[in-house]
């Protein structure tokens, strides 16, 4: 493939991103407009046209898979030498080699899991040590770390933030905290993932020979999904550079989505700064979704409130033909939305949409219970993203086993599909389902998505004019299992809408779309409600062609119909009376409180107020004192009394006998 062929199969802004082979770059790629099309097209390009050496070019990104797909796609392209790693792996991969001449010996054992270290230091300080509190510590020191703040900074930075501590503790606490854990990872000589950056970074700073050894061998630098970084990776990525500016990086800030764990789009909207001269293109045509799905992706991140220094989101261009409309359903309770998502799931299976093309996204993981034994009932396979590791798996090790044995013996005139099915069957594969759900079901289905991964390779093979071995596929799967990369399992995928990101299906069903859920009632400040309109922003632009957005009035069969539509949907939701749209009344990030009611607006400002001299006074977010969507309950239903206070949806009896009184007074007052 010549270099003007490569260039052939580009839009012109993708080609202009190929093209674009000295100086910095700063891509801002909307959903599904080609990015990983665009810069990998760009990194041949440079090698074709003899800029670049392959083993002079580094990308980065974020997920073993994405890292993985795009290793894939430079070998497509005959760039197979570029390395292409994460952040974690590309670093820890240089510490390996350092360490040994700059400090001696190996390198400290990395733990994968935290948990215990954190019990320990948090034992020695008298904070809690049960799981979900050392969960949530042990987010918390992480975040702290990819966030370069040190102990002695911890309060001030969380206090400048607005940052909840977890468990109401003391910052103080935390503080001490991440002292202790320091010392209980050298008392047993380990390391965690964040020192497996801080180390290799610090080294760079502090020992000139070896950053000049890396930077002679990298010298072109590709960082994907850019809006994500954190400080502590960014701090990485300058030492990688060493004050050059031979960097291309590709972002959305409309897609930021993790600043609850360090990262940040500041370095993507201030890359210009950084780096003057720098070339900046837009990727606007979206290949993905319908018009339908992009008109309602436009709508929704339109509306996105801006501030000093924000980036206007991109406006997505759709180029697919037109789909089916976008279906909007409200439902009387979850376990009524669940059946109803699993029977509609099913008609489009039975229309032909394949079942792995099938999405059901959700903002925490404890809606998919509900949604599990719905589409058991529905006789649906499903699968949820975020469980046990595909490759982590015993009987998937065991099948690789086997394979591995059976590579040496095999046939090479039998064909792949038919050599590996027969080597799975001694792990224990069928070519019929078992009946039943459960161990035997996920057994079944891991093996069966291998079989049909050797269908695959045999294909690719055969394109290629070969043959494919029993080894082209232990090959392949020792390759995915580097890089997490899972063959597909047959089945509806059931994610969180963090666990969707860089995703995309056929059909993607969007529920629990109510306020408290989206945005989930711990999101209190105005950054992370604007987060929370980006989550769901992610989710629509996952859909190619169907798309289901829905919610539930209640919780609970018969319970009280409560919840209602989403604020970020509360116009856009057909038949509604765009109340979102008009001036008077508005609230936190374009939604009126209440129902504009004069008296409901008047009600909820000195219930805020309120809250914010709670707040100041016990040293808590305001959030911690009464849940916002509690407020506006409040504030819609103006009690009188501590009888009728309790009768407020998420208004508890601790609620009422600690702060009813105030509560009442606040309403009292606002109605004089």
């Amino acid at each position: 493939m010549s270099p003007d062929d490569l260039l052939a199969a580009l839009d012109p802004e993708q080609r202009a991103v190929a093209t674009a082979l000295r100086g910095p770059v700063c891509v801002l790629a909307g959903a599904g407009t080609g990015k990983t099309r665009a810069v990998t097209h760009r990194v041949a390009y440079g090698i074709r046209s003899g800029v670049y050496r392959p083993d002079h070019v580094l990308a980065v990104t974020f997920t073993a898979r994405a890292a993985g797909e795009m290793r894939t796609r430079l070998r497509e392209l005959g760039a197979a030498g570029v390395q292409a790693r994460t952040f974690h792996a590309a670093a820890l991969r240089q510490l390996g080699y350092f360490w040994p001449k700059v400090v001696g010996g190996a390198v400290p054992r990395l733990v994968e899991a935290k948990a215990q270290l954190v019990a320990e230091a948090a034992r020695r300080v008298g904070l809690p040590g049960d799981r979900t509190a050392v969960r949530d510590l042990a987010a918390e020191l992480e975040w702290a770390k990819v966030s370069l703040v040190a102990p002695d900074d911890y309060a001030k930075a969380v206090g400048a933030l607005d940052r909840v501590v977890p468990g109401g503790h003391d910052a103080s606490a935390l503080a001490r905290l991440m002292t202790s854990y320091e010392q209980v990872k050298d008392e047993r000589g380990v390391i965690d993932f964040e020192d497996v950056l801080l180390l290799l970074a610090a080294m760079l700073a502090e020992r000139q020979d070896v950053a000049a050894t890396v930077r002679d061998q990298y010298r072109h630098f590709v960082v994907d999904e850019y809006q994500d970084v954190s400080p502590l990776q960014q701090y990485l990525l300058d030492q990688w550079l060493g004050g050059r500016h031979e960097l291309c990086v590709v972002g959305d800030p409309s897609q930021t989505i993790y600043s609850f764990a360090g990262a940040t789009p500041h370095h993507l909207m201030s890359f210009t700064r950084a780096h003057p001269g720098a070339q900046v293109v837009r990727l606007v045509r979206d290949y993905r979704s319908t018009p339908q799905v992009v008109e309602l992706a436009n709508r929704v991140i339109a509306a996105a409130p801006s501030g000093p220094g924000a980036v206007a989101p991109l406006e997505l261009r759709a180029q697919r033909a037109a789909g089916p409309e976008v279906r909007w359903a409200a439902y009387a309770d979850d376990e009524a939305e669940a059946a109803g998502v699993a029977a509609a799931a099913a008609r489009l299976v039975a229309d032909g949409v394949p079942v792995t093309q099938v999405a059901v996204l959700y903002r925490t993981n404890a809606q998919s219970e509900a949604l599990e034994e719905a589409l058991a009932s529905a006789g649906v396979a499903y699968q949820v993203r975020g469980g046990e590791r595909f490759f982590a798996r015993r009987d998937v090790r065991e099948a690789i086993v086997f394979l591995r044995g059976g590579a040496r013996a095999a046939d090479p005139d039998v064909p792949l599909p038919v050599a590996a099915r027969d080597l799975l069957r001694n792990a224990g594969w069928t070519e019929q389902a078992p009946a039943t759900r459960g161990a035997a079901r996920d057994k079944w289905e891991a093996l069966t998505a291998v079989a049909r991964l050797a269908d695959d390779v045999a294909a690719r093979a055969a394109a290629d004019g070969g043959a494919a071995t029993v080894a082209d596929l232990v090959a392949e799967l020792d390759e995915r299992a580097a890089s997490q990369h899972a063959p597909a399992i047959d089945g509806v995928t059931l994610a969180t809408l963090h666990a969707a990101k860089g995703l995309e299906w056929d059909a993607v069903f969007l529920v629990g779309l109510s306020d408290g859920l989206l945005p989930t009632s711990l999101a209190e400040s105005g950054e992370a409600v604007a987060e929370e309109r980006r989550l769901l922003y992610v989710g629509v632009t996952r859909a190619r062609e169907h798309l289901h957005l829905s919610y539930a009035r209640s919780r609970l069969p018969g319970g009280r119909p409560n919840r209602r539509a989403s604020r970020f949907l509360e116009a856009l939701w057909p038949g509604s009376s765009s109340r979102a749209t008009r001036g008077a009344g508005r609230g936190t990030d374009g939604r009126t409180d209440g129902d504009g009611d004069p008296r409901t607006i008047l009600t909820l400002a000195a219930l805020e107020r309120w809250r914010e001299q709670r707040a100041r006074e016990l040293g808590l977010a305001p959030g911690r004192i009464l849940a916002t969507h509690v407020l506006r309950s409040v504030a819609g239903r103006r009690p009188t009394t501590r009888a009728e206070l309790a009768l407020v949806p998420g208004v508890g009896a601790q609620t009422v006998a600690t702060v009813g009184d105030e509560i009442v007074a606040a309403v009292l007052g606002a109605a004089r």
